[in-house]
């Protein structure tokens, strides 16, 4: 997985700790010194700071004490609870947390090998599609000798501290993380895909149906080491960290730790009774202020859990920052849900594998129409198709499809004075079965994700077979900036950027010539197909000039609604579109009847309603069947 891991800032951890080795000094970072500068980018707000090394705050530190856990951290004075929630949920995945902090064997303090200490450890994040390797020196900014940000419960455990030097230095500076997104971290944690769910939009407080599908999904999401995060909105400057008499805390990131079906009840009556409760743990970054409700740490609910129930789940009377709730509670109270999902590519696993493609594109803003790539969102009809476009392909009837869009990040740019989010978004278009060259004119939007200043916007969609083309786009025209694009299919899509707006000239087009016209080829649907059964499995074949698009087969019926597009690029006007049916056999395909149609140039939409004949038929009504046909037809090659 980290065999492309790019060295953050051009530094290579082996290299720099041999040479502090060989020379006996300790490390210390020119990329990120110890001054006001990488604490700040508005100016000193705590005072004097004093930058120590772990060995000068206690007498044997370590990375780890008796372990990694969600406990083991705690926000310091500054508003980064985002970024302490996802290290949280990180602290419970051993597998994952070990990619974020390699060779941590290696790295630890060895006490019998003091010599083997340099004061330089690294880290890693995925960060626009890589993953970076960052390097520090252990110098931790310290006020009257205790740590400014986030620390330990143990007071010689520093492997939090460390990981949020790491991750201030990618930014910039520590004040850079001062408000954030979870989701942001979750994925740079794990190069996975955030998806946000709306526990208000979705009315799941009230809706027991879709409650129980959405824990279902939930767990789902945990089981398989995705990360996940949670928060109650605040929706005024006053609420922002605002406690509710339940013990909860508006605006706050809360980090998911557990999700499990909790059997209620003692003994074997437990064990054969089916009742079983949707029960969630969370863990507020602060290491307290806790949910008071039912099922809280002390509350009265849990004596009808068996005792084995309630230490299997580590169920603990202490104000440590980690409480369980009922399912329905949790979406009573909070409002939004952050599923970092890892998706599974392996052809190893046992658990659904995706396809995935990955683009990388800029929105560049140019005068030129056909050059600029900046055009904004679907509002500015005029400019909308001159933004990026990108072609893919569903080739089940129907595949679930997710969609990353993600921006690359300007929070990180301080020295420039904190760097706003574009808004950004995306839409998606069914086009035609063949479609090679990029859209002018704007086809059936079947989806779109939702426009928001934030890194990353996510949709999942259920798409039936056929072409689609993503137009990643900012909100405003002219805005400009680059995007990295991932498309998560079951099968494999052949997802690829849209770069031509027509057929090119080459050397043999004098020779062969050149299209004089485009036709777009609608065929809409078919009535009354006869054939020897009572229904069929019937398709479509559009022909012109040689080449062909074929449809999905329909099943089971004699009206089918085909609903497919072909464009053709012709170099013969004169000649006909050819339009065949056929009935899906085993052995022989059955030809079910044909139709020719000659397009006017000068009509841009003609609507036919065309009755079927035989190959050899010059009747049009020989065969019982017609077809609804629709063509467009442009003497400009780039109007389609």
């Amino acid at each position: 997985m980290f065999s492309s891991v790019k060295a953050f800032e051009g530094q290579q951890y082996s290299a720099l700790k041999k040479q502090c080795l060989q020379s006996g000094t300790l490390f210390e970072d020119p990329f990120f010194p110890a001054v006001d500068d990488s604490l700040f980018y508005q100016g000193n707000r705590i005072g004097r700071v004093h930058w120590k090394r772990p060995g000068e705050l206690c007498d044997d530190p370590h990375l780890f004490v008796d372990g990694i856990s969600a406990h083991d951290l705690h926000q310091g004075q500054l508003g980064n609870c985002w970024f302490v929630a996802a290290c949280s949920s990180l602290a419970s995945r051993e597998s994952l947390w070990q990619k974020v902090i390699p060779d941590w064997k290696e790295q630890e303090w060895d006490p019998e090998k003091p010599d083997s200490y340099a004061g330089i450890f690294h880290f890693r994040f995925w960060r626009f599609g890589e993953w970076v390797d960052v390097v520090i020196d252990d110098r931790l900014p310290t006020v009257d000798n205790q740590l400014v940000y986030c620390h330990s419960n143990d007071s010689n455990e520093f492997w939090s501290a460390l990981v949020e030097k790491a991750y201030a230095k990618v930014y910039g500076c520590y004040e850079a993380l001062d408000g954030g997104n979870t989701a942001d971290a979750l994925v740079d944690f794990t190069g996975g895909v955030s998806e946000p769910v709306d526990l208000l939009e979705g009315m799941y407080a009230q809706d027991e149906a879709a409650r129980n599908q959405l824990f279902e999904r939930v767990l789902k999401v945990h089981n398989r080491d995705g990360l996940i995060s949670c928060s109650i909105r605040a929706t005024t400057v006053e609420d922002m960290e605002a406690r509710l008499d339940c013990g909860l805390v508006k605006g706050h990131a809360y980090a998911v730790t557990d999700v499990r079906k909790v059997r209620l009840g003692h003994g074997l009556l437990a064990f054969f009774k089916s009742e079983k409760l949707h029960m969630i743990r969370m863990r507020n970054p602060w290491g307290e202020k806790e949910w008071s409700g039912p099922w809280s740490d002390s509350s009265e609910e849990w004596n009808k859990v068996s005792k084995s129930e309630r230490e299997k789940l580590g169920v603990t009377v202490q104000d440590d920052g980690e409480f369980w709730m009922n399912f329905e509670d949790f979406c009573h109270y909070f409002t939004d849900f952050i599923l970092c999902r890892l998706i599974n590519t392996s052809y190893l696993s046992i658990h659904k594998t995706w396809e995935e493609e990955v683009m990388r594109g800029s929105w560049v803003y140019r005068d030129d129409p056909l050059r600029n790539r900046s055009g904004g969102c679907i509002n500015h009809k005029a400019t909308f198709l001159q933004n990026p476009q990108y072609v893919f392909d569903v080739r089940k009837l129907e595949d679930e499809v997710l969609i990353c869009l993600q921006q690359k990040e300007k929070r990180a740019t301080p020295k420039e004075g904190k760097g706003e989010n574009l808004a950004i978004g995306f839409d998606i278009h069914r086009v035609e079965l063949n479609r090679k060259y990029r859209m002018h004119t704007a086809q059936q939007k079947v989806a779109g994700s939702i426009y928001i200043n934030s890194r990353c916007v996510f949709l999942r969609k259920e798409l039936k077979e056929g072409r689609y083309v993503i137009i990643p786009t900012t909100f405003d025209p002219g805005q400009q900036g680059d995007f990295l694009l991932r498309v998560f299919t079951d099968v494999p899509s052949d997802c690829k950027e849209l770069t031509l707006d027509e057929p090119p000239q080459t050397c043999w087009t004098g020779m062969c010539g050149y299209p004089q016209l485009v036709t777009q080829v609608h065929v809409l649907s078919a009535e009354g197909l006869q054939g020897q059964d009572s229904n069929g499995d019937p398709y479509v074949i559009i022909t012109c000039e040689g080449e062909k698009v074929r449809s999905p087969v329909h099943k089971d019926t004699r009206c089918p609604n085909f609903d497919i597009k072909g464009v053709f690029y012709r170099k013969k006007p004169k000649e006909g579109i050819h339009i065949e049916i056929y009935n899906k056999n085993v052995i022989v395909d059955t030809f079910l009847g044909q139709v020719t149609l000659f397009s006017d140039p000068n009509d841009r939409q003609e609507q036919h309603i065309v009755h079927l004949r035989d190959k050899g038929s010059r009747q049009d009504n020989d065969l019982p069947g017609m077809l609804t046909v629709r063509l467009i037809t442009c003497t400009t090659l780039t109007n389609i």
